[in-house]
């Protein structure tokens, strides 16, 4: 067998961590609409080659993803007559290399065609995040807000029962009939003893019913949650993106809940004019919109969903920056003012809240504005329901929410 050596040439790729790149386009990938926040497009799906190329073309020169010789080298001038510079084929590359590993999809465009048969313009493809890099998104926004809190054990909701499951924490018990047959080796056999006293040698122990015991571990309760998330127009007005973050925030949560409290159930409201329910893995691409803020419908859509739920604790994570300004009457029709707080819209919102209260669940209310008037609704609404109330910004609104989702597992609850 011959062996042909040539010279290694190595690989533009070479030195690029995908997912490092992946993380720094997320802002793009999650984008809701701020880079045109007077006329968004609800319709607007995936993104262009070209505007994939001018993100990467971005995160390669402001960040660490490669060398200062590979940046020499790949900013020069065409080599061997190339119409393309040895950057946009690197650019071209990354693009390529992130489909084949699942990160992005093409989408062709569903407009129309120009012309009949030969010569009809072919729709452009664009690029749409897929489930695996949502997923991913998820992963590392959650790894990161972790890592700005320290160090957090996983677990689940703890509280202060006991019960019979499979970790031992607690003290033997006589059993019951429907515990767990979780038998405690050492009480079951001492109370035989202390009935029998010990055997004869050759002779076995004797054991009866009563002679059963247990063991106790820690009750660990399951928390249902509804994401509330508010996509009126203000979320990405007066120049800052507070949707994006909100967005990311449910992600992190929802990794957080499927890795770590498995038994937990999580689900996603927006709510504008009106309110509906989105799958979780649907949620990053979603946009804003000119709407108006419907709060109460949106709790009363999140209270019917976890009426639903057969969970020890349940609770709604609200997400907003504005006051109610809209309200869904009997006959379906949006009654909407946006200015001040309106009585009726308020008093009917509050009413909501109390039946949320009623049904059990707690609501858990991050503000994203500072105004005073709706610092003080934010603060009834927390009175009426026995929540919290944060006043937060997009910066540390990751923070604030997993703090308070991961403090309940250390918390009593009953």
């Amino acid at each position: 067998m011959r062996y042909k050596y040539t010279k290694y040439i190595p690989d533009d790729l070479e030195g690029i961590d995908l997912e490092q790149l992946l993380s720094k386009l997320s802002d793009m990938l999650l984008s809701s609409g701020f880079e045109n926040p007077y006329e968004p497009d609800p319709s607007a799906r995936g993104h262009t080659r070209q505007q994939l190329q001018d993100a990467i073309l971005d995160a390669l020169l402001n960040g660490t993803l490669l060398s200062e010789d590979q940046l020499e080298r790949l900013l020069g001038e065409p080599a061997d007559g190339d119409s393309a510079s040895g950057l946009e084929q690197l650019l071209d590359k990354l693009i390529d290399r992130m489909g084949q590993q699942g990160y992005l999809a093409p989408q062709p465009e569903q407009g129309p065609l120009n012309g009949s048969g030969e010569g009809r313009d072919i729709p452009p493809v664009t690029f749409e995040v897929t489930d695996k890099g949502i997923d991913f998104l998820g992963y590392r926004a959650l790894r990161d807000l972790l890592g700005s809190l320290g160090r957090s054990s996983a677990g689940r909701h703890d509280t202060r029962d006991l019960a019979t499951g499979i970790d031992a924490g607690g003290a033997a018990k006589p059993y019951e009939f429907g515990d767990t047959m979780n038998l405690d080796p050492s009480a079951t056999l001492l109370s035989a003893i202390g009935r029998h006293g010990l055997p004869a040698p050759g002779q076995g122990l004797d054991v009866d019913y009563q002679d059963l015991h247990v063991a106790q571990g820690e009750y660990q309760s399951s928390c249902a949650t509804v994401v509330m998330l508010d996509c009126s127009h203000s979320m990405i007005l007066y120049g800052e993106d507070r949707f994006t973050p909100a967005k990311r925030v449910a992600l992190a949560l929802a990794n957080l809940i499927r890795h770590q409290y498995p038994g937990d159930a999580l689900n996603a409201v927006l709510f504008h004019d009106s309110a509906e329910e989105v799958p979780i893995q649907h949620l990053a691409r979603v946009r804003v919109g000119p709407y108006y803020t419907n709060t109460r419908e949106g709790l009363r859509l999140a209270r019917r969903i976890l009426e639903r739920q057969r969970k020890d604790m349940r609770q709604i994570v609200m997400i907003t920056d504005g006051k109610p300004s809209a309200l869904t009457r009997p006959d379906g029709q949006i009654y909407r003012n946006a200015f001040g707080l309106d009585p009726y819209i308020v008093s009917e919102t509050f009413a909501e809240v109390a039946a949320c209260r009623k049904a059990g669940i707690m609501i858990n209310t991050f503000m994203l504005a500072r105004d005073q008037e709706l610092m003080a609704f934010v603060r009834r609404v927390a009175q009426i329901c026995h929540g919290k109330a944060y006043f937060t910004t997009p910066m540390t609104l990751g923070q604030y929410v997993l703090t308070d989702y991961m403090d309940k597992k250390t918390r009593t609850v009953h």
